[in-house]
């Protein structure tokens, strides 16, 4: 079941769904993603995804079991600044979700993640929801200390592979 009807409002920001148009700022994100983050996740050389790409994704998304990934605009000056929403997790948890989020550069530090994982977090737990999981890699310092400001505890477990490479699974609990 998905709810992709779902709209988000905290004080600054509005969490929607995704519009055709908001995949140029998708691969914005794409383009600024750290080196570390393995290529299958960043525009490889050959220039792909391109907005084309992105597009058609959107279009062939597969229906998730959770909220799913939602734009995050800010109000004041209605733009994207990135998403953050709820995924089927990949790390093995499959009744439970991931908390996702990825923002622009432009706007690190300044408790947009934070506020936006909050209104979704309100949400999972309004829904019932008693467990949220999230991976981070472990270089990831700034997104480690979002996940700690919203309760998130690492684990010692620590998972391998090619997804997303070597990532530290967090858990919250209501």
């Amino acid at each position: 079941m998905c709810e992709r009807e779902v709209v988000l409002e905290t004080d600054r920001l509005l969490l929607r769904q995704w519009r055709v148009e908001d995949v140029e700022v998708q691969r914005q994100l794409w383009l600024e993603r750290d080196p570390r983050v393995p290529d299958h996740r960043r525009i490889g050389p050959d220039g792909h995804p391109t907005v084309g790409d992105l597009q058609d994704r959107l279009r062939d998304r597969p229906e998730s079991r959770h909220l799913g990934l939602l734009v995050v605009e800010r109000k004041r000056s209605v733009d994207m600044i990135g998403y953050c929403g709820l995924v089927d997790s990949s790390a093995g948890h499959e009744q439970e979700p991931e908390l996702a989020f990825e923002l622009l550069r432009e706007t690190w530090g300044q408790g947009y993640a934070t506020e936006a994982s909050w209104a979704v977090l309100q949400w999972a737990e309004s829904t019932g929801l008693e467990r949220v999981w999230a991976t981070v890699s472990d270089w990831n310092a700034a997104s480690r200390r979002v996940l700690a400001k919203l309760g998130f505890i690492e684990t010692d477990h620590v998972e391998r592979g090619p997804g997303h490479g070597d990532v530290l699974l967090a858990v919250r609990e209501s």
